[in-house]
């Protein structure tokens, strides 16, 4: 029976179809990774995210392989990107390829295969949004009144805010606002500035902070 946590996770992706290649994709690593795994041991840091896409906990990466094995429950990697990709998501996305991000989330939503994530950054989403919380974003959710949207807005980057539809103007183009929650911040209108919603939150993810 194997007893190191990648031994017990190769099997059990073994077991469902997966080889190495595959495996790795699936937590947004490559097989050459892997193959450092076998030999030096899986880092600590990626025990969540291998018992997640295997559908299974981590301690049973410890305790060898389980008589039950739990069905998978749907592990999807979602690239973190940054602010000024987002904003050019629409042009990027294609090119974009399993390995390219530096860092992934994991989640077990259906999302499209254009999602991605962000890491919010400053204060203006105060109480809310706090800077290093984690927000995965689907461009083929079409937002509704309340959601909370990435967008461009003439700059290079792209902009977190709530999207706040006021109705259509005399050309039949629906008019919005992008609102911060800080009200230290201005809100944006689309019928004053350019701006092109790049897609809408599916998911929040807090992280504790340090005191």
């Amino acid at each position: 029976m194997p007893s190191r946590p990648i031994d017990v996770a190769l099997k059990i992706a073994k077991e469902r179809g997966l080889n190495q290649t595959a495996f790795a994709a699936k937590l947004g690593a490559t097989s050459a990774d892997v193959s450092n795994w076998k030999k030096r041991g899986m880092p600590a840091d990626r025990h969540l995210d291998v018992a997640m896409a295997l559908g299974i906990s981590v301690d049973a990466l410890f305790a060898g392989i389980p008589n039950v094995v739990p069905a998978p429950i749907g592990g999807r990697s979602i690239p973190v990107i940054s602010a000024i990709q987002a904003g050019m998501w629409c042009e990027i996305v294609d090119q974009f390829q399993p390995g390219d991000a530096d860092e992934y989330l994991l989640t077990d939503l259906e999302l499209s295969a254009h999602a991605f994530a962000l890491t919010i950054r400053g204060d203006s989403m105060l109480p809310e949004f706090n800077p290093g919380d984690r927000v995965i974003i689907d461009p083929e959710v079409a937002p509704h009144p309340g959601d909370f949207v990435a967008a461009k807005n003439g700059e290079q980057e792209a902009t977190f805010k709530k999207y706040r539809p006021r109705g259509m103007d005399a050309q039949g183009n629906m008019v919005f606002e992008l609102v911060p929650l800080n009200d230290d911040y201005p809100t944006l209108r689309s019928d004053i500035q350019p701006i092109r919603i790049v897609g809408t939150m599916v998911e929040h993810r807090k992280y504790r902070r340090a005191r």
